[in-house]
């Protein structure tokens, strides 16, 4: 199989314990490790997790590349500083507050092998309080399938992906786009010609604290939604019909009370069952 890298940032708003549980089961505790880590810390960071970034950086069983950026820049330049800091032409994405599953890695990197250029996977949802399992969102998988999905909503669920970088590299790379930046890149790949799948299996767990659905609703939500929404009818990536449907349903989603906006989105965009 072919070497990979792991591209990880962090910034002053990821919780210590949280980073190092994040980091170590996405390379300790994988059943296939990465060749290389690429840790951004995305400008300066509390004490606690300055020490929790040192202790997993000292400890790691894989060599780490460590770039710290003097002032926050952002997500996208950030995933953009740390690709280019990545020695392989595989690399995978986590989050610094998620974790992966044990055999994440050695599941998707066989897809890639076979010539895929992005594969995604299922993720469980889980709460910060005792871990409790709350939600599991199924991907669509297949090409064909997954392109058509995305002329409405982010095929992917951007902490499980993998890539090749030059995919990547040919879709113009990372782009800011208010807090859509993921699904602004996977669109883009897929335009490009990329070659795309998801595996359904939940091989992420993501963590979704108080005032998740909250965050996903109002005005600065709506701005992000509105502009991602200009930039893919821009590409032509979406006809006009399908703009001013992404723009009506999804700009209700945004506004919606939290309580329908959180069985919305677990029946009709995350592919799993309301709790």
């Amino acid at each position: 199989m072919s070497g990979f890298a792991l591209l990880m940032p962090v910034y002053r708003g990821d919780d210590a314990a949280h980073f190092t549980k994040a980091f170590s089961s996405s390379v300790d505790e994988q059943s296939l490790k990465p060749s290389q880590v690429v840790l951004v810390q995305d400008g300066p960071v509390g004490d606690d997790l300055a020490a929790a970034i040192d202790r997993v950086v000292e400890a790691s069983p894989v060599p780490v590349t460590r770039h710290v950026i003097d002032e926050n820049v952002g997500l996208a330049r950030a995933l953009s500083i740390g690709l280019e800091l990545v020695e392989h032409e595989i690399v995978a994405r986590m989050d610094a507050d998620d974790i992966s599953l044990p055999d994440r890695f050695a599941r998707q990197l066989p897809v890639i092998d076979a010539g895929v250029d992005l594969v995604g996977t299922g993720m469980f949802e889980f709460l910060d309080d005792g871990g409790a399992i709350v939600g599991r969102r199924t991907p669509r998988t297949g090409h064909d399938e997954i392109a058509r999905y995305a002329r409405f909503h982010d095929p992917f669920s951007h902490p499980t992906v993998m890539y090749r970088k030059s995919a990547v590299a040919r879709a113009g790379g990372y782009q800011p786009l208010g807090l859509m930046e993921d699904y602004w890149l996977f669109a883009r790949m897929i335009d490009a010609g990329a070659s795309v799948e998801n595996i359904p299996d939940p091989l992420v767990m993501y963590r979704v604290g108080a005032g998740a659905y909250a965050r996903r609703g109002g005005r600065a939500q709506w701005r992000s939604e509105l502009a991602l929404q200009r930039a893919l009818r821009g590409i032509r990536f979406t006809t006009r019909w399908e703009y001013l449907r992404n723009v009506t349903v999804r700009g209700v989603y945004r506004f919606v009370p939290e309580r329908l906006r959180r069985v919305a989105y677990r029946r009709l965009i995350a592919g799993g069952t309301p709790s």
